[in-house]
């Protein structure tokens, strides 16, 4: 299917390129009585509240849990969908609402069993698992429940700290309103004297131009702006790093950072290792970037230089029937079970492939026991070819998970939900590469794979470290204003950058535009999880069965063990730092094979 010219409405969309929310409910009518049992199921187990003392009474209320978070998934996963298909659509958006309320309401009902379930005694707890062997399924999910323990507080006291959730949320919500609804940058104007506009969803393109003075220009443009709000952004951090301070120190945590790792059970080691292995390994990024001044030809290598393409785009058209047999293809070193399941979607529209008037940008997996849906804004370029693959990887991901666990166990957390997703384009990269003969494609595609690298383990690890800087540094009774970040970030800057980048000032006012620093030390796992993927895709191919076996173990996991367990189970340990010096090791083998390529 070639770009339309014109933006179709959703009506205009064919059938067959829409995802199939029928396998869900098959008309509204049987959601809105899915959303009613909810309601009611959580009236019955709100009946339970000062009830969890015996074996009977516990098994009785966790299948009612089971059920209820069963049914309340489904009718989550339709709204969302019939909401993102058009999103200005006002009667699914009502829906969202809708379905929103009696979630809210449900966690009201069942807010009791946590506390109640921590005061039980481990003797007494080991008893009802012997009484009640039905209590054995949930096993896992009590356990992981019960070892926050130490950081649960009374009824009151959690009480207390629900009420300031609305609070708390408060710094991300000032600095978003400043960043998407406030600012305005000045317009720019390129060689031929058209007007630009400078935006957020317009800076990294304009960073991409061959015209250096369209690049500079719109750098200042945003940098500037933003350096007229230092003292406000200063502000909103400060007050984000504070209210972590404040919900750490009232659990019992040593640090924000073991408060926020813990929620997800992976070790505070984890983090810091992603840390030092970097920058044991920042030699590649400088030669890199030696390599990109020597590219560009230029006698200094600014910020501003850093997106644009040191490789002439190859004149590449992929239609979404070619990435999917090229995702197929790719896949093929997973075995035929997966290539069929993966087939199985391709087939039966688990996918809302192309843009529709209203529809929502970008692209997710949304996991169900059902099947995966996979909303697309397919294009027939490569960035939409690794979308594909990215986000079937998440499908499969959770379809496998779905298969092998029970409910309880099947959903998997944030740290390992982009190891299957970034293996997926790792492998759909090892398999263009072998198969293109082209040596400008090839080195199209190896600098595409090595910017991956660049923006996904360097940059967000530098992000990850300035997050953790700054905490520790509040912690320590230090002010965050905006001379101290301004002076922090810079260093950062120059020392990932290295010698052959001139960080420009502008650059220090990069910290007020990051969303991320609101999210409570969330990026460093973009980096974790495409630093294993590569040390999965790389087993995959050297060792063949024995890998992929343990892989579609971990696959199929869900949260049935802690995350790090998982993936040793694969064959990576992110208890150490190896996994990150090992796909950091293929980063600087692409550097050099790119080098030559373009020698030649």
């Amino acid at each position: 299917m070639a770009t339309p010219s014109k933006i179709p409405t959703r009506e205009e969309v064919k059938v067959e390129n829409t995802w199939k929310l029928e396998d869900l409910y098959a008309n509204e009518q049987a959601w809105q009585e899915d959303l009613t049992l909810v309601q009611q199921l959580a009236d019955k187990a709100a009946e339970y509240q000062g009830k969890l003392d015996n074996a009977a009474s516990l098994l009785e209320f966790c299948q009612l849990d089971e059920k209820i978070s069963q049914v309340l998934d489904t009718v989550a996963v339709y709204a969302g969908c019939k909401r993102d298909q058009d999103t200005a659509n006002s009667h699914s958006q009502a829906l969202v609402a809708k379905m929103t309320s009696v979630a809210v309401e449900c966690s009201g009902k069942l807010a009791f069993s946590t506390p109640e379930i921590m005061a039980i005694e481990d003797e007494k707890l080991e008893q009802y698992y012997k009484e009640q062997p039905g209590l054995e399924r949930y096993r896992r999910s009590i356990s992981d429940s019960r070892r926050m323990k130490d950081h649960v507080l009374s009824a009151q006291e959690e009480k207390l700290l629900a009420a300031a959730g609305e609070m708390a949320e408060a710094p991300e919500t000032i600095h978003s309103m400043m960043d998407n609804a406030d600012l305005t940058f000045p317009s720019i104007k390129n060689a031929q004297g058209e007007e630009l506009q400078v935006t957020n969803g317009t800076f990294i393109s304009l960073m991409q131009d061959a015209d250096r003075n369209v690049r500079k220009a719109a750098f200042e443009s945003l940098y500037h702006t933003y350096a007229s709000m230092r003292n406000t952004s200063a502000s909103a951090l400060a007050a984000q790093v504070n209210q972590l301070k404040f919900f750490a120190k009232a659990r019992k945590y040593n640090s924000t950072l073991e408060a926020s790792l813990n929620v997800t059970n992976v070790p505070v080691q984890v983090y810091h290792n992603l840390i030092e292995a970097v920058h044991q390994d920042l030699p590649y990024l400088h030669k890199y970037m030696a390599l990109r001044k020597k590219l560009l030809g230029v006698d200094e290598l600014h910020m501003y230089d850093l997106y644009t393409p040191i490789v002439a785009e190859a004149d590449v058209k992929i239609t979404f029937e070619e990435a999917k047999q090229n995702v197929m293809e790719a896949v093929a070193v997973l075995g035929q079970d997966y290539q069929s399941i993966l087939k199985e979607g391709f087939e039966n529209r688990w996918l809302d492939v192309y843009e529709n008037q209203g529809k929502r940008s970008g692209a997710y997996s949304c996991g169900h026991r059902v099947h995966p849906f996979v909303l697309l804004n397919h294009k027939e370029t490569l960035d939409s070819e690794f979308t594909l693959a990215h986000e079937m990887g998440h499908a499969l991901h959770s379809y496998l998970s779905h298969r092998t666990q029970t409910p309880v166990d099947a959903g998997y957390v944030i740290f390992v939900a982009e190891v299957a997703s970034t293996c997926n384009e790792a492998l759909l990269m090892q398999s263009l590469l072998k198969k293109t003969e082209d040596k400008k494609v090839r080195a199209y595609l190896i600098n595409y794979f090595l910017e991956q690298f660049r923006t996904t383990v360097y940059r967000q690890t530098m992000f990850a470290e300035f997050e953790m800087l700054i905490n520790k540094a509040s912690e320590e009774g230090q002010a965050l204003t905006s001379e101290m970040l301004n002076k922090l970030y810079h260093e950062l800057n120059v020392k990932y950058y290295g010698p052959d980048v001139v960080v420009d000032e502008e650059i220090d006012f990069e910290w007020e535009r990051i969303p991320h620093f609101y999210y409570n030390f969330y990026v460093f796992q973009y980096a974790t999880g495409f630093s294993a993927a590569m040390a999965l895709s790389q087993r995959i191919l050297k060792k063949g069965e024995p890998a992929v076996k343990d892989y579609l173990g971990f696959l199929g996991g869900g949260c049935s063990k802690d995350p790090i367990s998982l993936l040793q189970g694969a064959g990576v340990d992110m208890r150490t730092p190896e996994p990150i010096h090992q796909a950091l090791a293929l980063f600087n083998e692409l550097i050099d094979e790119l080098e030559q390529l373009l020698e030649e």
